[in-house]
């Protein structure tokens, strides 16, 4: 793959290439929120209100950002979250991201909602690959899926719970802006989603093995409900703020739901990462991993796997620097006395605000 170590320095310097490269129907997609984007800037402004309190005096001569999930190494603890319409970014999509993904060391959650197949993502990738289904059918239709993922050797099944209605993304509408990867979405798959319930998690834990994940949760009541249900990989998360409109920031509801699930599952929380310190905050208040998609996207549309890995190795080169600067040498040595809550803000929480340079 194409070396760009010299050519991108800072993951800013992405951003601006990738809106060069998107017009503008594809860069509101990517950066927008839904209706007044209220819940898109509380997750920013939720990651701003912590501030990082370092121990000094500490051997931090070594630091290792690697961590494991499901059952497999990874060099940080970072998953490449679904994106729809990855294709309209890279020719290849998914394909090259679970290049980047591999080439790099990242977990990848692949979207049911792509152009590309499971076996060709699954051959991309040796590392943690969950499947994230949005439910499209009644019958044996998530069941049909299971059995693929399964089949296709991924490593965890994922249902997507925030979507049971579809947001309003004002920026697309006003644009008149139809999504092509929309077009297979009619009246019976709108209401298979709307339908989705805890009575189909019981059913599919009860029949199969596989690590099972939500993604799309927001409360604390929500994540021991999903305890309850035998999930293994609670995922906070609130579709990058795309969804419902006025929720908190995910890096606010991380606190309760630590608490609710105690230690009984896996946590991934995504919602305005983008920083390193971003991810070592997560970390520090209970999350195992996080979750990006945005930054991953203007590394895709600018220079596809080779892309994605170098705005992976920046965002590690950020990690080690927080993790040393903090006081410790690896992820295992954090914890919530690492963070403090309620710091004031310095600059406008926006989607690109942690860039100031931008």
């Amino acid at each position: 793959m194409t070396d760009l170590t010299n050519d991108f320095l800072a993951n800013h310097e992405f951003i601006a290439a990738a809106r060069n490269k998107l017009d503008d129907h594809m860069w509101d997609y990517l950066v927008g929120g839904t209706e007044t984007e209220t819940t898109l800037v509380r997750n920013r402004a939720a990651l701003d209100a912590l501030a990082l309190r370092p121990r000094v005096l500490v051997d931090v001569s070594e630091i290792d950002g690697s961590v494991t999930l499901l059952g497999k190494k990874i060099r940080l603890p970072v998953i490449l979250a679904p994106v729809g319409g990855l294709d309209s970014f890279d020719p290849m999509g998914a394909v090259s991201v679970a290049q980047g993904a591999q080439g790099f060391g990242a977990g990848m959650m692949f979207s049911s909602v792509t152009e590309r197949t499971m076996d060709e993502v699954r051959a991309a990738t040796d590392g943690p690959l969950f499947y994230q289904l949005y439910v499209r059918g009644f019958g044996r239709f998530i069941e049909e899926e299971v059995d693929r993922a399964i089949a296709e050797g991924f490593d965890a099944f994922c249902f997507t719970v925030d979507t049971a209605v579809y947001s309003r993304r004002e920026r697309d509408i006003v644009k008149r802006f139809s999504k092509p990867w929309r077009r297979y979405v009619n009246d019976e798959a709108v209401k298979a989603q709307a339908s989705l319930s805890w009575n189909d998690i019981a059913r599919i834990r009860k029949a199969y093995d596989i690590p099972l994940a939500l993604k799309g949760i927001g409360t604390a009541e929500d994540a021991r409900m999903a305890v309850d249900h035998g999930i293994d990989i609670v995922y906070v998360s609130n579709h990058g703020g795309r969804q419902l409109d006025h929720g908190l920031g995910c890096a606010q509801i991380l606190a309760e739901v630590v608490d609710a699930i105690d230690g009984q599952a896996t946590i991934v929380m995504d919602g305005g990462i983008s920083r390193g310190t971003d991810v070592v905050k997560a970390i520090a208040l209970g999350a195992d991993a996080v979750g990006i998609g945005r930054l991953y996207c203007y590394g895709l549309t600018v220079a596809g796997p080779a892309g994605v890995i170098r705005v992976l190795e920046i965002l590690e080169n950020e990690v080690h620097s927080a993790l040393g600067l903090t006081g410790v040498s690896s992820f295992a040595d954090l914890n919530p006395d690492h963070v403090a809550a309620g710091a004031p803000l310095v600059v406008t929480p926006g989607v690109h605000s942690s860039f100031p340079l931008l």
